[in-house]
């Protein structure tokens, strides 16, 4: 019955969001000064303005299965995040719990793993 879930995420500067999640190919549905809705395939995020939010203290996170981890994990590691600090990018490797999974952390903190069983 249920079909998707949507994260809603705060963001210091959401056109600077917009581009960095541009980068990864979504496409703004809605932005005024305080919401940004973007949206690639069947993956929805949402932000709000959140103008003194401190990227190291963000818990914000999001879970997304693609059908293709790795052909993701290429895809963003060709945008050349840096491994460390925020934003950063981790490529997929196998879990020990039987997933596969990456992560990445935008700019405001937001951290978004993705996985796909081993």
């Amino acid at each position: 019955m249920l079909e998707k879930l949507s994260p809603i995420m705060p963001a210091r500067n959401l056109a600077k969001a917009q581009e960095f999640y541009a980068a990864l190919g979504f496409l703004t549905i809605y932005f005024d000064d305080d919401y940004l809705l973007m949206k690639r395939e069947g993956a929805e995020i949402h932000f709000f303005l959140h103008a003194d939010l401190n990227p190291s203290t963000n818990y914000c996170d999001a879970y997304l299965r693609p059908s293709d981890i790795d052909a993701l994990s290429r895809e963003i590691a060709a945008l050349r995040l840096p491994a460390r600090g925020i934003p950063r990018f981790e490529p997929a490797t196998d879990k020990p719990w039987g997933m596969r999974e990456l992560v990445l952390v935008d700019r405001d903190g937001n951290l978004i793993r993705g996985g796909q069983e081993i």
